[in-house]
């Protein structure tokens, strides 16, 4: 009995370390945001009377039953698409400023992500632009895919455009706020993740992403529905930073737990190894007898 709850805690001491182990080397390195304030736009003024911005919904859910159409011209539900963690990116294709900047950002950051496409998460890019079409979103898809030199597998990177209609109500349930002006629009630089249900879990805001804060939401979006032991291990190390917008190491939640840890495992071990000196003793009297 004492042996096997020694097992079970050193197994999860193990699966402690080696959670803080794997994203530890990524926690020093300062969160780089290219200029992106939590409300940052497109450059060029909107109306006065126009509402541009985000209002963050965490917890909202997008609505599943929108259909737009995919590179290839098919229409594609985003239930059918959505079927686990996803990271959904609001640009429009021929935006030759941060949209672009934002969909190579990621293009750049998912061949380091550990998880595994297509079963652990996927990605959409869906347009505001009612004007664009499937062979304007199949050009972008080119274009990130060779970005990314064959190393994030193809089909787990959707690229949509839609109607205005279902659009807005994408948008909207999102709290991204956007305004046309001429060819081009002024909007949030910010993509979200969303669970299974369409529950948004966070925002990233930017153009540049961190592997270890795409992981981390993606693990969060996760445990929305199931939760497994590791990532609930890497969530306790890091917490969600809402002035830098990052995932920053929780250095005095772990560094108590480990005294705890450490405290705990020495207590255990004075107290069967007195035991087990006892029963020695115990062995050799009777012995002696």
């Amino acid at each position: 009995m004492e042996s096997t709850y020694i097992i079970r805690f050193l197994r999860r001491a193990v699966c402690f370390g080696v959670a803080v182990m794997l994203l530890l080397p990524a926690a020093v390195h300062a969160h780089s945001e290219e200029d992106a304030a939590p409300h940052q736009t497109h450059e060029g003024a909107a109306p006065a009377d126009a509402k541009v911005g985000l209002d963050e919904r965490l917890g909202a859910k997008i609505p599943l039953d929108l259909v737009f159409r995919d590179e290839n011209g098919g229409e594609r539900r985003l239930r059918d698409l959505i079927t686990g963690p996803t990271i959904i990116l609001p640009v429009y294709y021929s935006c030759t400023n941060v949209c672009n900047y934002l969909q190579e950002g990621l293009a750049r950051a998912l061949p380091e992500i550990k998880l595994e496409p297509g079963k652990e998460y996927r990605v959409i890019s869906v347009s505001f632009d009612e004007r664009e079409n499937p062979q304007r979103a199949l050009k972008s898809k080119h274009m990130y895919q060779t970005v990314m030199k064959g190393k994030f597998p193809e089909g787990n990177w959707t690229f949509l455009t839609g109607d205005a209609a279902n659009i807005r109500r994408l948008t909207d349930a999102a709290g991204f706020h956007f305004q046309r002006k001429g060819n081009d629009f002024v909007h949030p630089v910010v993509s979200f993740i969303v669970a299974r249900d369409g529950m948004i879990v966070r925002y990233l805001y930017g153009t540049q992403f961190l592997p270890k804060d795409v992981t981390l939401a993606l693990m969060e979006a996760r445990q929305g529905r199931v939760g497994t032991t590791i990532s609930k291990m890497v969530s306790y190390c890091f917490s969600f930073d809402p002035t830098s917008k990052s995932y920053q190491f929780n250095i005095l939640r772990v560094s108590a737990t480990v005294i705890i840890v450490c405290v705990v495992g020495f207590i255990i071990f004075l107290t069967l190894g007195g035991k087990n000196q006892n029963n020695g003793n115990k062995k050799g009297n009777d012995n002696n007898v």
